[in-house]
């Protein structure tokens, strides 16, 4: 399966666990070998400006990370495009999904889920979308920019009963009918990280109920990474969730 990523995404942009040293490589170190790694290039400034403000937008640049949240943005995009046909995940950083159209909080500056599918929207390779964001924390920002779109639907499971929470994982994804099956892929609720609630398992079923989900919609399917911040778990925790997109 493709992974992008970008050596630069292992770079100490700031003081926050989000780009704590050693956590891309620890997932890179867990996929090498395993999947097919393509990079990417930055998201041009039309794709970003086409979700966030220009104020915005001049605030990631006045805090010295616009480099960085751009090329995490056009990591998100070339997911989206290879999931058009083929499952595919993005290794990137910053994440995204607490970024809305002018603001942007919880280790996030551009919100890279919104950025990819408004521009496959734009292009008109999507037509309905279904998002899966398992992060331990709401996605605010994916809801603020997206939630209102008519294309989208968005799906935060929130129970404290591991087998509920995957229940309802299930039973959303088996009743919509999206060509685009996306997941903000955040793995900060596992037994071994902040949330203490999935186990590694749980990952590789969410994976293989949103490949089964998109062939049978005859759609695609990608995944963007969120948050995860236990180093010695994260990299099995991806790799789990990307086997579970590879089941035929």
């Amino acid at each position: 399966m493709k992974v992008v990523y970008h050596e630069d995404y292992n770079e100490v942009y700031s003081n926050d666990p989000a780009s704590a040293p050693g956590r891309i490589h620890a997932v890179e170190r867990a996929l090498r070998g395993k999947v097919t790694f393509v990079e990417p290039v930055a998201a041009s400034r039309e794709d970003i400006l086409h979700v966030h403000t220009p104020d915005h937008v001049r605030s990631v640049e006045r805090e010295g990370v616009y480099d960085i949240a751009a090329l995490a943005a056009g990591g998100s995009i070339m997911a989206a495009h290879i999931g058009l046909t083929e499952p595919c995940f993005a290794l990137i950083r910053p994440p995204g999904h607490h970024a809305s159209a002018g603001s942007a909080w919880g280790f996030c500056y551009f919100n890279n889920m919104s950025i990819a599918l408004e521009k496959l929207k734009r292009e008109g390779k999507i037509k309905k979308v279904f998002i899966l964001d398992f992060d331990l924390h709401y996605g605010d920002g994916n809801v603020n920019i997206l939630g209102n779109k008519g294309y989208v639907t968005i799906l935060n499971p929130a129970s404290a009963d591991r087998n509920e929470y995957l229940r309802n994982v299930q039973n959303d994804l088996r009743t919509t009918d999206a060509d685009m099956i996306a997941v903000s892929a955040g793995f900060d609720h596992h037994e071994a990280d902040w949330g203490g609630l999935l186990k590694t398992e749980d990952y590789h079923y969410m994976g293989r109920l949103v490949r089964e989900t998109a062939r049978r919609n005859n759609g695609g399917c990608f995944g963007i990474l969120e948050g995860g911040y236990n180093h010695d778990v994260l990299g099995k925790n991806v790799l789990a969730f990307i086997e579970g997109l590879e089941e035929k």
